[in-house]
């Protein structure tokens, strides 16, 4: 993935709203953007926006069914998310384990 690909990916992962969302089509399998919304706090169209916006990161499909549209979730999208995720964690654990090291001997060294 680019960087402008992931900014966009974690701009849309980073509100609470999409995420439940995701969560509620990766239980569901699919949703429509008036199902989703019966069970979330937000309008039908401020769904449907929500949903346009993970649709364009990639994060889920589309089909027509009728006069709806049904929301699937990309599952190898979201498990490039995911492994990415777990990048910058590890990455970020490795970070603060080295400045604990740090402080330790600095510690060690004005307790001498």
């Amino acid at each position: 993935m680019s960087a402008a690909v992931d900014d966009d990916l974690w701009s849309a992962v980073g509100d609470p709203i999409r995420r439940r969302m995701l969560d509620l089509l990766l239980s569901g399998g699919s949703g429509t953007a008036t199902s989703l919304s019966e069970q979330l706090p937000v309008t039908r169209q401020a769904v449907a926006k929500h949903l346009g916006v993970l649709d364009r990161v990639g994060l889920v499909h589309v089909t027509p069914s009728g006069r709806e549209r049904l929301y699937h979730v990309d599952q190898a999208q979201l498990a490039r998310a995911v492994a990415q995720l777990s990048s910058v964690g590890a990455a970020w654990d490795a970070r603060l384990h080295r400045i604990k090291r740090i402080a330790e001997a600095i510690q060690r060294s004005q307790e001498s």
